[in-house]
């Protein structure tokens, strides 16, 4: 087993006028990847410039959070993985299990015990050209310490959202189910625009001006103890998503499902966002007139949901995914 990488990876999250973040390339680090059903040292797992997932977004990958050496909702994340690859036309050359094994496998070799995984898959370079029906699929899967995606500061007073000049197009458009690559192009824009303006992160509507998501998270908002998110039919329905829901259920706390418009935010009590990186993390503030206090049901979710992936808590029935 390798020593523990001495680097520590920071993400730029948070964006302020005056922050000086050191910014570490993600391509210059000691440990191993999962690359092609062997481990290859980091700075060696490399693809071809000619690579179709590269030119055409012909790729799918997870976001996946270790906790105690474990990937949470590792099957879940892989299962997706494997139908995200269906969707795109093209079949991973593995079984789910010995996915799982490698995810097992890369957190052991690089002696990660809390951390982020990245299992991605792609199409090769033996076709150029916007059809590559015969292209070799590619998977690989790395893994490094991750630190909280937003600051424990920001967590505890709430993000900052801007509006996204970017919408959520039609699930007729785009494989909307789907963790594929191109689909968080508008996502990157999105997020880029709210650091330059001193926000967190970036709130989208949907192209039929319906509340949507943030750029790699869902939304809950709280109206008079009810909790309430959109219904995912343009977007993913996350797993970090589906398992809050589940802890609300447990605790007795009505979950609706539904239609928000961006005009009814102005009266929510509170406002959260949900996701592998994200967690749970509640929202400040809106755009430039929408504040929000960090409130009981936030709360109750960060420690419920904290709990449940630290080992603290046995899992709730409800809070299974894909549990009614």
């Amino acid at each position: 087993m390798i020593a523990k990488a001495s680097l520590l990876f920071v993400t730029r999250a948070i964006a302020t006028p005056t922050a000086v973040i050191t910014m570490l390339s993600y391509d210059d680090h000691d440990g191993q990847i999962w690359f092609d059903g062997e481990m290859s040292p980091w700075r060696d797992a490399k693809i071809h410039v000619l690579t179709h997932g590269l030119h055409y977004a012909s790729a799918v990958f997870e976001g996946q959070r270790s906790y105690g050496g474990e990937v949470f909702r590792l099957r879940e994340h892989t299962e997706r993985l494997f139908e995200s690859a269906r969707q795109m036309g093209f079949e991973l050359p593995y079984t789910v299990e010995q996915i799982n094994d490698a995810n097992r496998q890369v957190l052991a070799v690089n002696n990660i015990s809390d951390g982020y995984v990245r299992p991605v898959a792609w199409r090769g370079s033996e076709m150029m050209g916007v059809s590559a029906q015969t292209n070799t699929i590619h998977v690989a899967i790395a893994a490094w310490e991750w630190p909280s995606y937003f600051t424990p500061e920001a967590r505890l007073k709430g993000i900052k959202l801007q509006w996204s000049k970017w919408k959520r197009p039609s699930p007729e458009t785009i494989p909307a189910k789907t963790k594929a690559a191109g689909l968080y192009m508008i996502c990157t824009l999105s997020k880029h625009d709210a650091e330059a303006a001193g926000f967190d992160d970036a709130l989208m509507l949907d192209w039929r001006g319906r509340l949507a998501e943030a750029t790699g998270a869902n939304v809950f908002v709280v109206f008079d103890g009810v909790l309430h998110t959109p219904i995912p039919d343009c977007f993913l329905d996350g797993i970090t998503r589906q398992t809050v829901i589940g802890l609300a259920k447990a605790r007795g706390i009505e979950v609706v499902e539904r239609v928000i418009m961006p005009d009814e935010l102005a009266g929510a009590d509170e406002v959260f966002v949900t996701g592998t990186a994200a967690e749970v993390t509640p929202v400040g503030q809106i755009g430039d007139d929408l504040h929000f206090q960090v409130g009981p049901i936030g709360r109750a979710m960060i420690e419920d949901y904290t709990a449940l992936t630290t080992g603290q808590a046995h899992e709730p029935l409800s809070a299974r995914v894909g549990a009614g």
